[in-house]
């Protein structure tokens, strides 16, 4: 299944949404790598495996669950998380990119890739599994929202 799709950060014409700056999205974003738990519901431990300037491996427990991903990045512009295929899910890739088609208008874009069919018995599934992706990308920006409004991201 291949999914995308794009949550706007910024709208000049909305006065009511604080506008957020490229660096300071980015910032945000780099704390879901970092502090994962404070995205990731359930995410007990986060231990980082491997770090370089380029990539980071890092051990996600859930208690029942054990995934390891690497994330790979251009900073300011792209994230990636690959999963690594495990007992109990098949793996996949996450792509968030920060997209700023006119000046001081930011948008995040969302592309999940995963090797779950749309069809058969996965695809009785998809939709959810759409919406879920959906839900949790909209509660990591009114996360990354939240830890600039307390001055927690600098």
């Amino acid at each position: 299944m291949n999914f995308e799709h794009l949550v706007q950060i910024n709208d000049p014409a909305n006065p009511m949404l604080e506008s957020l700056s490229r660096e300071q999205l980015w910032r945000g974003l780099w704390q879901r790598v970092e502090n994962p738990m404070i995205f990731l519901p359930g995410l007990e431990t986060c231990h980082f495996l491997e770090r370089d300037e380029l990539v980071l491996v890092r051990q996600l427990d859930f208690g029942n669950a054990c995934i390891r991903d690497r994330v790979t990045f251009a900073e300011q512009q792209w994230l990636r998380f690959e999963i690594e295929p495990g007992p109990g899910h098949a793996g996949g890739v996450l792509t968030i990119t920060l997209e700023e088609p006119q000046p001081e208008t930011l948008f995040l874009r969302f592309n999940y890739s995963t090797t779950m069919a749309l069809d058969g018995e996965d695809g009785r599934y998809a939709e959810y599994v759409k919406s879920a992706y959906r839900e949790s990308d909209l509660e990591t920006v009114r996360v990354i929202r939240l830890l600039l409004a307390e001055g927690s991201v600098q």
